[in-house]
């Protein structure tokens, strides 16, 4: 397969280009910066770029996966604008690249996120699950339906509604394993909200399998099939780097530290399913917590399979 992609340079997206080059694609990375390799293009917004769509003729796939880090600062109005603008412009943009191109249609994997949903306590959710409120559930529905505006012009478009994303070199673990080694991890506020996560892997071979998958389309929810409470979480990682738990953090100390961010990314309670996945024969290399724990902590994740 011939696929383009944004936020190749991402967590996800390093992990997503050594999946699909290991397999013999040829993936075209799309950059904000002047090109330092041959696989590269420049685009900017808006990308009415006639060397661009050259570019992307014959393309089978475009994978977008561009936004500014959720969790890379307190949420400003300024940065929660900053936040806003990288999804919904980048994705629009794509968009318009994609409806210029001649037939066939390349099938669009647009991330997402469960932010989707808001915070819904112990509600079971699956993509038939409507949103949920505040800052993340809006940025996330804006999001979606910029992609889905892909489908306007027959292409088929699937939105990965990503959890938390385990696994070496970055994400949630990379900011939890240094806490935990000095022995300071230990469960956010109550510990009752449910985390749906996924690993590196998965989430790679989830992205292969929504471009490969002709009869997938719409929300998927991308996450393990075993989410666990911020409680457990926070035990098994703690197992797995032989460690103990011995403090909680109270919410009101995280709402201090972090704002808005603690309460919509921190103490939020999503129980999310992946449904679709399911459905259409994904087989996850990691479904239990403990073994990708320890599996993450040990190799920095293997290859991904889907």
């Amino acid at each position: 397969m011939k696929i383009a992609m944004t936020g190749s340079s991402g967590f996800v997206g390093r992990a997503l280009v050594r999946r699909l080059e290991a397999e013999g694609n040829h993936v075209i990375r799309l950059v904000r910066r002047r090109p330092e390799r041959p696989e590269e293009v420049e685009w900017h917004l808006p990308p009415m770029d006639s060397e661009l769509c050259r570019r992307l003729e014959g393309v089978d796939g475009v994978v977008n996966l561009a936004g500014t880090n959720l969790a890379g600062g307190r949420w400003t109005a300024v940065r929660k604008d900053e936040i806003r603008r990288s999804r919904i412009e980048g994705t629009r943009a794509l968009v318009a690249v994609m409806k210029r191109l001649g037939s066939p249609q390349p099938a669009f994997v647009s991330a997402s996120a469960v932010g989707y949903y808001g915070d819904r306590a112990d509600e079971e959710l699956t993509e038939e699950s409507g949103p949920g409120g505040g800052f993340l559930a809006e940025v996330c529905q804006a999001w979606e339906q910029e992609a889905e505006a892909a489908a306007s012009a027959g292409i088929r478009c699937v939105l990965l509604r990503l959890g938390m994303v385990l696994g070496k070199g970055g994400g949630a673990l990379a900011r939890l394993v240094p806490v935990y080694r000095a022995g300071f991890g230990g469960p956010l506020g109550r510990g009752r909200q449910w985390v749906s996560w996924v690993t590196l892997d998965d989430a790679a071979g989830i992205a292969v399998h929504a471009l490969r998958e002709p009869g997938l389309a719409g929300p998927v929810n991308a996450v393990a099939p075993s989410p666990v409470r911020n409680e457990e979480f926070s035990g098994m990682l703690a197992r797995a780097l032989d460690r103990r738990t011995f403090f909680s953090t109270p919410a009101f100390v995280l709402r201090a530290a972090f704002g808005e961010m603690a309460d919509e990314m921190l103490l939020a309670s999503a129980r999310v399913h992946p449904q679709r996945l399911l459905e259409t024969g994904f087989r996850f290399m990691h479904p239990e917590l403990g073994a990708a724990l320890r599996d993450a902590l040990a190799t920095g994740g293997g290859s991904a399979r889907g």
